[in-house]
């Protein structure tokens, strides 16, 4: 580890030390975030489009399904409606050998009955043909969207692993350095940093006095509460934003091996 930030043995840390480690690891986490910002919101457009395609291979997966059962309902109307031709054929031989007219009548309505089944089942065969050809014409848009997203996934993958591959060496010197300096800090304080940071605009938790200002909210700070900050002797937060504060000499500390 190095020794800037190995907690001495037996020692309290100091103010000015905590001080100066806080404000040290502020500096390489801010780093850290640089770095990351490179990469923008590509990870985030990586992600919908993964999501996007699933979704759209989904879809047509679906659509596929649905076509197949619309085939399968079209070949079973066309079953039927050969059935019904043959009982027709048959009915009407019968009525040649009928004995008198009630027979007649009673395969007259079985006819009628089967016409109306083969009508009903055409019917139902250009109903099913209609919303088949719908389904191909949405799995045909849907085929072509998938296409072009996933040629932008490819290149926005690509895109990213560039960046990732040309930060990935100093992002991780940055973290290895973020790690030994939390090392140096006491748990509850690392909280208290934690917390803010992720309140804070920026991902601020640390700043300086900036023309008599906070360095995060720029809000005044009145010339007794500056003289406390730059005398070091305990950790002061801004009462506006509750960042906390330290004077430009604090980057100029020595932390005490």
């Amino acid at each position: 580890m190095n020794k800037k930030y190995s907690k001495p043995e037996g020692k309290d840390i100091s103010i000015k030390e905590k001080l100066k480690a806080l404000y040290e690891l502020q500096r390489v986490v801010s780093e850290v975030d640089k770095i990351r910002t490179l990469r923008g919101e590509l990870p985030l457009e990586v992600q919908d489009l993964e999501d996007s395609i699933t979704g759209l291979k989904t879809r047509i997966s679906n659509l596929e399904d649905e076509i197949s059962n619309l085939n399968t309902a079209i070949n079973n109307k066309k079953l039927a409606i050969k059935e019904s031709h043959a009982l027709i054929a048959k009915y009407t031989e019968q009525q040649n050998n009928v004995r008198n007219n009630r027979e007649y009548d009673s395969l007259s309505k079985e006819i009628e009955f089967q016409n109306l089944e083969i009508e009903l089942a055409e019917k139902r065969i250009k109903e099913f043909t209609v919303e088949m050809a719908a389904k191909k014409e949405l799995i045909e848009a849907s085929a072509t969207d998938l296409a072009e997203r996933e040629e932008d996934l490819e290149r926005k993958k690509k895109e990213l692993e560039d960046i990732i591959s040309e930060t990935k060496i100093e992002e991780e010197k940055q973290k290895a350095k973020s790690e030994k300096i939390e090392s140096f800090i006491e748990p509850r304080l690392l909280t208290a940093f934690k917390r803010i940071r992720k309140n804070a605009r920026n991902g601020l938790a640390v700043v300086t006095i900036q023309r008599d200002a906070c360095g995060g909210c720029f809000n005044k700070i009145p010339p007794q509460r500056q003289l406390d900050i730059a005398s070091h002797k305990k950790i002061i937060v801004c009462e506006y934003c509750g960042r906390i504060l330290v004077d430009d000499n604090i980057s100029e500390a020595k932390v005490k091996a």
